[in-house]
């Protein structure tokens, strides 16, 4: 395999610290390499050095001739007066890019609803941020280096970009993400960047967790409390559904051998027993519920009957602008039903993570702005947990407890955010996106700490291997009002999704000159697409069919069974009104 990128001995330094001590490491032809470590551990440095952007303070890197490397950075640098047009496909004409099916597939799926010919200037920040990753897949680099590419899409996006990475690959490519199911079905190995070195592992992140678990096991001095955090979550793992681990890479009877003795990560009966004594039988009922926002009224909500218990445990998904965090803020009260009721319990002490970090005070330090709220938390089971443990487990020790918050990285004030709310002893947490900037120790420190915590929880968040560890059931906005239940989960929701199909906001117009062989390869191949949806379509009515037989006697499942039915067999007739329509364009 020929090397691509090699790092010399390289040291960097940042203040005092030393984020690089004497490095050296190469990315080879075919490399396909996820980097992980805490927040300010020297990730992004590292991708600065690999990609040249940065030069070390001593050691060397460097590049073969010839070599195209494309950045994905976390903050975007877009010329002044750029449109999107100009920054992904250097102003070419829809007729002209759309020719190109790989650019259209980076088009419909990142900047669906964006217009082309929209100022770089206005969009947001997460719509800013996928044209910058649209604009590094489509120009051609031999060499990706993406800084968490995840960042501002959904689930459903997530796994079109792991096919998208996977189907058409560069010479090779170096990931930073938090995210573990896109680190698993994409990478084929990893480096974690701790303490000045960078350590390799060959695999992806499911693999990666074994063998870190085991070189703990062996290590002296290891943290017991670190080491049953790697164990429980390659327990969680390897008894998942295949999907979870799409490429394992495992030895088999080392991991098995690890895991023997380990328990599931929570016993939820247990934790339903305990919030019910915290909580009472109510927490939320949703009566005939409409709820719209925006002006004009957008329809979030539409006769909506939903009771949450003690102890439920939910994940809630959607694509973007479904309104999730609407959702979130009519479960505490921030805003009022357009129609219908919502009744809350009486006992509710509400946590609600929001998205927003305002509700810190940037000149405070961080042990002050945990002093009002130290106390012993308690557990599920009578177990207790102090603030002095959060603030260790949450990477606030040493000098960090004296900074002032407003010195802290995103990620850091995050943690302080999610830790604070913790030490309130809410009993029903709310939390939106709870994942943005953190690191994957800190993910499974909250993972560990949840697992433990008795009351009803909400989760809103786009990454799917925090939301299947950490909750029991999936509920999805899925539009036109409506809020569903999910028995098979995320992948239950991509499937409905696909079979529907993702509608493009922004298709591309038609190319005048199109030739009569053009047009009969698009329409087959639109076809063929089609037939495809058809046939898996098909296969989930056929399994429903068997499950309401199964449920004949159970009601209220066989109620669920028949609405997921008559809602597939709707798409169905779409799809196949879609199939005609494009066999009477091909004649």
């Amino acid at each position: 395999m020929a090397n691509l990128i090699n790092l010399e001995k390289v040291t960097v330094g940042y203040g005092t610290r030393t984020l690089l001590d004497a490095v050296s490491l190469g990315v080879e032809e075919g490399d396909v390499i996820g980097v992980v470590g805490r927040n300010g551990d020297g990730k992004t440095t590292l991708l600065k050095i690999l990609t040249g952007v940065q030069e070390p303070d001593s050691g060397r890197a460097t590049h073969t001739s010839g070599l195209s490397v494309g950045y994905l950075r976390q903050a975007d640098d877009f010329k002044s007066g750029s449109t999107v047009r100009d920054v992904i496909v250097g102003g070419r004409p829809d007729h002209i890019w759309a020719a190109d099916s790989d650019t259209r597939a980076v088009v419909e799926h990142l900047l669906s609803g964006v217009s082309l010919d929209a100022p770089v200037a206005t969009l947001s920040g997460g719509e800013r941020r996928r044209v910058a990753l649209a604009e590094v897949l489509l120009a051609g680099h031999d060499v990706l280096v993406l800084d968490e590419p995840t960042n501002h899409l959904d689930v459903e996006v997530i796994g079109w970009l792991a096919g998208h990475l996977t189907a058409r690959p560069a010479r090779a490519l170096v990931v930073v993400s938090h995210d573990r199911w896109f680190l698993d079905a994409v990478c084929t190995g990893m480096w974690e960047v701790h303490d000045g070195v960078v350590d390799a592992y060959e695999g992806g992140y499911a693999a990666y967790v074994l063998a870190r678990a085991e070189r703990a096991r062996v290590a002296a001095g290891t943290e017991t409390r670190r080491r049953n955090l790697m164990r429980k979550e390659l327990a969680w793992l390897r008894r998942g559904p295949p999907a979870r681990t799409s490429k394992p890479k495992f030895r088999i009877q080392a991991a098995n051998d690890l895991i023997a003795n380990e328990p599931p990560p929570r016993d939820s009966l247990v934790l339903q027993r305990f919030a019910t004594t915290r909580l009472g039988k109510d927490v939320f009922d949703l009566h005939r519920v409409r709820l719209e926002v925006g002006d004009p009224p957008r329809v979030l909500l539409d006769g909506v009957d939903w009771s949450i218990g003690p102890g439920a445990r939910i994940g809630l998904v959607g694509v973007n602008g479904t309104g999730k965090t609407s959702v979130l803020r009519l479960l505490t009260g921030e805003l009022s039903p357009t129609a219908g009721t919502v009744k809350r319990g009486k006992t509710l002490r509400i946590g609600h993570l929001s998205q927003a970090l305002k509700d810190l005070d940037g000149s405070q330090r961080v042990l002050d702005a945990v002093e009002d709220r130290r106390r012993v938390t308690e557990l599920a089971g009578g177990g207790e947990i102090s603030a002095d443990t959060l603030l260790k487990d949450f990477g606030f020790v040493g000098d960090k407890l004296t900074t002032r918050i407003g010195e802290l990285s995103g990620g850091e004030r995050r943690r302080l955010q999610f830790l604070r709310l913790l030490l309130d002893e809410p009993n029903v947490l709310l939390l939106d996106e709870p994942t943005n900037d953190l690191d994957i120790d800190t993910l499974t420190v909250i993972e560990d700490y949840l697992d433990g915590w008795p009351g009803t929880l909400i989760v809103v968040t786009h990454d799917r291997y925090f939301l299947e560890r950490v909750s029991d059931v999936t509920y999805a906005l899925t539009g036109g009002g409506r809020c569903d239940m999910l028995p098979g989960g995320i992948e239950q929701y991509l499937a409905g999704r696909a079979a529907a199909g993702t509608p493009a906001p922004s298709k591309p117009e038609p190319d005048r000159g199109e030739t009569a062989a053009a047009r009969d390869r698009r329409t087959g191949k639109e076809m063929a697409r089609i037939e495809g949806q058809l046939t898996k379509l098909d296969d989930r009515i056929a399994e429903l069919h068997e499950s309401m037989a199964e449920a004949a006697a159970d009601h209220v499942r066989a109620g669920e069974l028949n609405a997921e039915l008559s809602d597939l067999l709707d798409r169905k007739t779409s799809l196949e009104e879609a199939w005609l329509a494009v066999a009477e364009e091909s004649g």
